[in-house]
């Protein structure tokens, strides 16, 4: 987990494969596991669970190896900061916009807007040079993601009040992710993920007391798909991200995000019977060219 170990070049490349490919994999099923989980409890009490399970786990993790500490107040306070967005504001928008309606697919989807906010603001925010390739390959996802939107716009499968709940995770993720890279590029992972894991479950711990019933239905599939959440979403696919945000632009390690709304339609088609249309499928293939176009793979 420590930034100060050093690869090998074969090493190195072969992690420029497998950490985009596991973190697409291990985000993307965030959002079935999330679809799964909301029949059985409410959004905030969801999450509450999650983020509850999560932090305790990495907790253990950074005691058991000895983690430095925050140095500073000013360094936990970028630590919690982060959690807000990242965690709070991105998964307590995203699945109570599932749960007022949004389908998994569509939230991937709109969550996958955010590389176009990242690309535009990274230049005024993080001061990195946005390259044409990069624009060309931002444009072809946004066109991707429009044809998927459009086809799915006055369905009524959304209502006003979920697409509003959704924008709020894309904000979250846009902002916790141009933060991080900002101000937080140097912590340690271990106690960056407690701290912020420790944030989430406050901050949906007060949303789900104020304004759900926490009520929650104790089956089989509600509790693997809270551990699901916890291990595979909130620590795996999140410590993947902050990898690679540490290691790369963020424009580039913001545009994988354009191959989550393919994936998570796969998914959600084995699992949620969301079969997606040949619409669906031309702007999922244009999404994964601007990826491609975007990243400059060779």
């Amino acid at each position: 987990m420590s930034s100060s170990i050093t690869m090998s070049p074969s090493e190195s490349k072969t992690e420029r494969l497998t950490l985009p490919l596991s973190f697409i994999v291990l985000w993307s099923s965030g959002y079935i596991g999330g679809a799964i989980g909301l029949h059985y409890a409410e959004p905030f009490t969801m999450t509450f669970l999650r983020f509850l399970l999560a932090g305790v786990v990495i907790l253990f993790f950074a005691l058991a190896t000895d983690a430095p500490a925050p140095k500073t107040w000013s360094v936990l306070g970028h630590m919690a900061v982060v959690g807000l967005f990242m965690q709070a504001l991105q998964f307590g928008g995203l699945y109570s916009g599932m749960r007022h309606g949004v389908p998994a697919g569509q939230s991937a989807l709109i969550v996958g807007m955010m590389p176009i906010l990242v690309a535009l603001l990274a230049g005024h925010v993080l001061g990195e040079r946005v390259t044409w390739k990069q624009w060309c390959g931002l444009a072809l996802g946004l066109l991707g993601i429009s044809l998927v939107v459009s086809d799915r716009l006055g369905s009524g499968l959304a209502a006003l009040t979920g697409y509003g709940y959704t924008a709020v995770a894309l904000l979250g993720i846009t902002a916790g992710t141009l933060y991080q890279k900002k101000f937080c590029s140097g912590f340690d992972l271990r106690i960056t993920g407690c701290v912020q894991m420790l944030v989430g479950t406050l901050a949906m711990f007060f949303a789900a007391y104020f304004t759900e019933t926490m009520s929650i239905h104790w089956t089989a599939a509600f509790v693997g798909s809270v551990v699901w959440l916890a291990l595979m979403n909130s620590i795996g696919a999140l410590m993947l991200l902050y990898l690679m945000i540490r290691r790369g632009q963020a424009t580039k390690v913001a545009s994988l995000f354009y191959l989550i709304p393919p994936v998570t339609q796969i998914m959600a088609s084995a699992t949620l019977g969301e079969i997606p249309t040949a619409t669906h499928i031309a702007g999922f293939a244009l999404a994964a060219a601007g990826v491609y176009v975007s990243n400059n793979i060779r």
